[in-house]
């Protein structure tokens, strides 16, 4: 039985990843999500309270799954806006869910703990790296980061006009550019 709960969550956090990527939070319908994971809508209700808490559900596992899989190196910024970069090729639904998480729970809700504790942990490695001398002063931990990360999602947070231009170009181009600006950004 306690595996058929746990099949039954997964597939409703799968189809709930899709819905909820594709329509943000205010536009995603319990009634979708329920028949995309072959399931009674009652179900989303049993193992997440409301669909607020199923896209909670689905955005923590994003956030945990993307600290464990792109730890930063501060000493290699470019191979972690590399990484990212890749995350963001493999999963699009990462950008479009953070994308929606921004828009729709910005400034109203607390900070999620676990993307709060990584960003300054982030943070502390590259102030550190900066102490060492390994990485330049000239931004500030913060700013380094936010450039990091803000390059490393070029290709996936833009407008789609854009984003068909830059599709002719290929994947490895695309990657390279990131590194690229990212070993522009620290060059002394």
């Amino acid at each position: 039985m306690a595996g058929d709960a746990e099949a039954t969550r997964r597939k409703l956090l799968d189809a709930a990843s899709a819905e909820f990527a594709a329509y943000g939070i205010a536009g995603a319908r319990v009634d979708r999500i329920a028949e995309a994971a072959g399931c009674n809508k009652a179900l989303i209700y049993h193992h997440f309270t409301n669909k607020d808490g199923l896209f909670d559900a689905v955005f923590n596992e994003i956030c945990e799954s993307t600290v464990r899989e792109t730890p930063l190196d501060a000493t290699d910024l470019p191979g972690y806006a590399g990484k990212l970069f890749d995350r963001y090729e493999a999963r699009p639904e990462v950008a479009r869910l953070a994308t929606w998480y921004r828009l729709e729970r910005g400034g109203d809700s607390a900070p999620l703990q676990l993307v709060l504790d990584s960003t300054k942990n982030k943070i502390a490695k590259i102030t550190e790296a900066q102490r060492n001398g390994e990485l330049p002063s000239h931004f500030s931990p913060v700013d380094l980061l936010g450039l990091v990360t803000h390059v490393a999602v070029l290709w996936a947070a833009n407008t789609p006009e854009y984003q068909s231009l830059a599709a002719k170009q290929s994947r490895a181009h695309r990657r390279r550019v990131v590194t690229d600006a990212v070993a522009a950004l620290l060059a002394k």
